[in-house]
């Protein structure tokens, strides 16, 4: 006789787990706006400017980073929208500007950022994407 037993839980709703969350767009907030950003984008990056025209050398040096790997990233420009400035502090419960997301997971600012790529850990992160 055997003891193995084999038990299924169903999942409490199985569809919440995979409906993203809200944009103010659909009547969300911003903290469930920045969570669809995070979760949309595989690697993110919360800056001042753009990457063609950083605004701070601070995002222009991650930009260059993130861009040295050759890989797509997706970039939010804060300065156009007060409240996301103000959002994705408190999201990240971090206090500066740029943000770095890869994964779904937040990074750091510019300083970790140049950390992570001067001792190869940067690059072993974006290359698993």
């Amino acid at each position: 006789m055997s003891n193995d037993k084999k038990i299924s839980l169903p999942l409490a709703n199985p569809e919440a787990s995979a409906t993203p969350p809200a944009t103010r767009a659909e009547g969300g907030d911003i903290q469930s706006e920045i969570a669809r950003e995070v979760q949309d984008h595989s690697i993110l990056l919360y800056m001042k400017g753009v990457p063609q025209q950083p605004m701070c050398g601070f995002s222009a040096r991650a930009v260059a980073i993130l861009a040295s790997y050759g890989k797509p990233f997706h970039a939010v420009d804060i300065l156009q929208d007060p409240e996301k400035r103000q959002g994705i502090k408190e999201f990240s419960n971090w206090p500066t500007i740029p943000q770095v997301y890869i994964g779904g997971e937040f990074l750091g600012g510019s300083d970790i950022l140049m950390q992570m790529h001067e001792n190869g850990e940067l690059g072993e992160i974006i290359g698993e994407l």
